[in-house]
């Protein structure tokens, strides 16, 4: 008798569509039941599954292609998925059960199904009016878009956008962050009026006017009108105006995609009509999900609920049968060009509500909440939205307000103990609460892959559980929770992150040791803090020595022993034991006796090899360390310090001194940035740039601080890393006075130096306190602003050029001596 077993044949899963909800869906569907499908994937687009929120920091120049794409083409292979990228289903035979596709040339791909899933989202909602098929005239939805956009930005001087909603408004900023001028034409009074208020709406369109955008509010776009050479050329109105276009985007909505759907004769109204299980009502083979899916009416075109409907679809897909989507009630949590908004509910009132509002303009912080029956029914809130979700959860949950109703304006924070869970808000937040509402993360979902897979970084969170991933305004919460449960209670040291093998001690308990205690000197932190090693290590000296003369400026004793071998130098050695010599160029500036004196020494000292560095410098490699004080002395010009943990560079543009773009003076703002920190020293390296104008010639955007130049002034960005790994900066503020970013820019700075911990770049920095903490000490605190700028002047008052002032920078001249060669 033949005992073998035939192995189970799978049942065949195809899906059509490749987004993210789509496969969301597969991701839960493989998590229980991994071995009950054959899965094939159509993508239309000829790229794995990607984060379509954000094509807006790509079109900005903010972040890549590859950086946004969520699932690669390993997972698909890793979990047995046939991916077919770039083939476009064209017919689904319902009877065989058999879905046809077509790939760019043409050709045929045919698979069978027992199981249909419908992803295929929405489309663009395109003007019906007069040159709407010109060239130059694109929607906004996908790669191909912000591709078009990008190309077009290269070429191009001006840019319409119709449509003043999140995706219109997103559009806008990258184009104008790439160079364009750009005006926004929106039909409705107020920008975003489905997530805004009239209020918050006007308060969005002034801040945007700041930053350079214009706005042609309640225009009705008649014609597109074409040049000579069938290009747009501009945007005709209704009311007989005109505005010049060389690329119109139109960002007017979305539509679900069912065209496919109804060819299939499936039900189709609002969408693919789906039940609570998410099979359609026609063929229960086939289910949907996502953008193109409509349920009691309703077609959903927030993450969240696609999330919640991607889990009940895979618990029908693995046969389980016991989940119901029943239908979301949603909220929307955006950051619109670095500016964040909520609203929720039934944000705009009426009969029978009341409201409480919070204004203030001027800080840029508006609050409305919407009550009835005692009852929180709607929210909507602008620039303060870290208690977003809590109000969300007690409109959702229906709880009665009467009791807190005198502190409700003031969030989760200032209840206490008036019966609602503390004042420690990751602490209080349920594991089924939503953290991450772009990806549908729970704070239950992140706590357990901290806990079960070690995580200890922003990063690795991200990178497992996909939260704080997306917009990003999330980032502090999913940090209070990393602290929260790998730290211990919130401890500000984690029990993981000791110095070094010398102590336990963290870097944060010795800064904190060293301020508390006004300790000056590596020996009395050693005694102090009962150091296992009695003299340290490479490691935890060099730290230690940061952290006191930051603290202590002018009372601690720097320790040059206790600094690596570059600064004790005071130039950067190479691989062949030489030397490289940089000197300081304000702003990138230089003058024909500079330069005559660079190429002096050079020819004097043969100097091998002149370069101009990244940052607008002039570099001589190979000088022999026995060069290097008469190499100094020859060429006049003060330490570039780039061998140090301290400002390196102010890079800038030419700015409106020379370039016909240009809005500010940028190299003039540079000079006065560098001159006033350029004796700075940092627990790491520290980069800054000017720029002129939102062009960003002089690559703000990737420095610790990047200064933009607008119409009305200034633009600050700060914790950007262009290293190994490049960080993008984040908008910080907006100025309108030189002496306002000299303030700004140096209350940071030493917020940094104070806090930082050593070798912890800015934007590890603020990824470990996160922005909201930096704001609250710097922007929304004028005294502790000018107290910290006012620190950090007193520290580099009278700092020593190591290059010229030996003594006093305390410069072992013995070290350059050149060794006596035995005969």
């Amino acid at each position: 008798m033949d005992m073998r077993v035939e192995p189970k044949v799978k049942m065949k899963l195809v899906m059509i569509g490749n987004g993210m909800a789509g496969v969301r869906t597969l991701e839960e569907l493989l998590k229980i039941a991994p071995d009950l499908y054959d899965i094939t994937v159509f993508g239309a687009e000829p790229h794995p599954n990607y984060n379509r929120i954000l094509l807006s920091p790509v079109l900005a120049g903010e972040q890549t292609i590859d950086e946004i794409v969520l699932n690669s083409w390993d997972w698909y292979t890793d979990h047995g998925i046939t991916l077919h990228a770039g083939k476009k289903v064209v017919a689904v035979d319902r009877a065989r059960r058999l879905v046809r596709a077509l790939d760019a040339d043409n050709k045929v791909t045919e698979v069978p199904y027992d199981r249909l899933l419908m992803a295929t989202g929405s489309k663009p909602f395109i003007l019906p009016v007069p040159g709407k098929d010109l060239e130059g005239v694109i929607a906004y939805r996908d790669i191909a878009d912000t591709n078009a956009m990008i190309d077009a930005a290269t070429k191009y001087k001006n840019a319409v956008v119709i449509g003043g909603g999140l995706l219109g408004l997103e559009a806008a900023n990258g184009l104008m962050r790439r160079g364009m001028n750009v005006s926004v034409v929106h039909v409705m009074p107020t920008l975003m009026e489905r997530q805004l208020d009239n209020v918050a709406g006007k308060m969005l369109q002034k801040s945007l006017e700041d930053r350079g955008l214009k706005f042609l509010i309640g225009a009705q776009t008649q014609e597109l009108v074409a040049s000579d050479d069938g290009r747009v050329k501009s945007i005709k109105f209704k009311d007989g105006t005109s505005a010049a276009a060389d690329l119109v985007v139109m960002a007017v909505g979305i539509r679900p995609n069912t065209e496919l759907a109804e060819a299939m004769r499936l039900h189709c109204n609002k969408g693919i009509v789906v039940t609570d299980t998410l099979q359609t009502v026609t063929d229960a083979r086939i289910y949907s999900v996502g953008e193109c899916a409509a349920h009691r009416g309703i077609a959903y075109g927030l993450v969240a609920p696609l999330f919640e409907q991607a889990k009940v679809a895979a618990n029908h897909l693995a046969q389980y049968g016991i989940g119901r989507y029943v239908g979301s009630l949603t909220s929307t949590k955006l950051k619109v060009t670095g500016i964040d908004l909520f609203s929720a509910g039934d944000f705009l009132g009426g009969d029978g509500t009341e409201e409480l509002v919070l204004s203030d303009p001027y800080a840029g912080v508006y609050k409305k909440l919407v009550i009835k029956d005692d009852k929180l029914v709607g929210a909507c809130l602008y620039g303060d939205t870290v208690d977003g979700s809590w109000y969300f959860k007690l409109l959702r949950n229906g709880r009665s307000i009467a009791d807190i109703r005198d502190k409700l304006m003031f969030g989760e924070s200032n209840i206490g103990d008036a019966g609602v869970e503390g004042h420690n808000k990751a602490a209080s937040m349920a594991d089924s609460d939503e953290v991450c509402g772009c990806n549908g993360v729970t704070k239950g979902t992140i706590c357990k892959a901290i806990k079960e897979k070690g995580l200890f970084t922003l990063d690795e969170v991200r990178k497992h559980t996909k939260a704080s991933a997306s917009c990003g305004s999330c980032t502090g919460l999913v940090e209070q929770l990393l602290m929260f449960t790998a730290g211990g209670d919130y401890s500000a040291t984690p029990k993981m992150k000791a110095m070094c093998a010398c102590t336990e001690h963290g870097h944060q308990a010795v800064r904190d040791a060293i301020v508390a205690n006004k300790l000056l000197s590596i020996a009395q932190v050693f005694n102090f803090m009962e150091w296992k090693t009695p003299n340290g290590c490479a490691s935890c000296r060099p730290a230690i020595n940061y952290y006191l003369i930051s603290s202590w400026p002018k009372e601690a004793k720097d320790d040059p022993q206790s600094r690596f071998i570059n600064e004790r130098s005071h130039a950067n050695i190479q691989k062949d034991g030489t030397y490289s010599v940089i000197p300081r160029m304000w702003g990138g500036e230089t003058t024909a006796s500079e330069l005559r004196r660079i190429a002096d020494a050079v020819d004097k000292y043969k100097i091998p090899t002149v370069k101009v560095t990244g940052g607008q410098r002039i570099d001589l490699l190979g000088v022999k360390k026995e060069d290097l004080v008469s190499v100094w002395k020859d060429i006049g010009m003060p330490s570039g310090h780039a061998y140090a943990k301290a400002l390196r560079t102010v890079k800038t543009c030419v700015g409106s001194e020379w370039c016909r773009m240009g809005t500010q003076d940028s190299t003039q703002m540079g000079k006065d940035l560098e001159r006033a920190m350029w004796r700075m020293y940092a627990p790491h390296k520290v980069k800054f740039a000017v720029s002129g104008c939102p062009r960003n010639c002089a690559e703000a955007g990737i420095k610790d601080v990047g200064i933009i130049g607008v119409d009305s002034g200034w633009e600050m960005h700060i914790g950007g890393n262009g290293g190994i790994k490049t960080e993008v900066a984040q908008f910080f503020t907006k100025l309108k006075t030189a002496q306002e970013v000299l303030e700004y820019t140096g209350a940071f700075m030493q917020l940094y130096r104070e806090e930082g911990w050593y070798l912890e770049r800015t934007v590890h920095y603020l990824n470990r306190v996160g922005m909201d903490y930096v704001k609250k000490k710097i922007l929304e605190d004028a005294e502790n602003r000018q107290a910290l700028w006012a620190k950090l002047q007193f520290s580099l008052d009278g700092e020593p050029d190591p290059w010229f002032e030996h003594s006093r920078a305390e410069v072992d001249l013995r070290q350059f001596d050149k060794l006596a060669v035995p005969a």
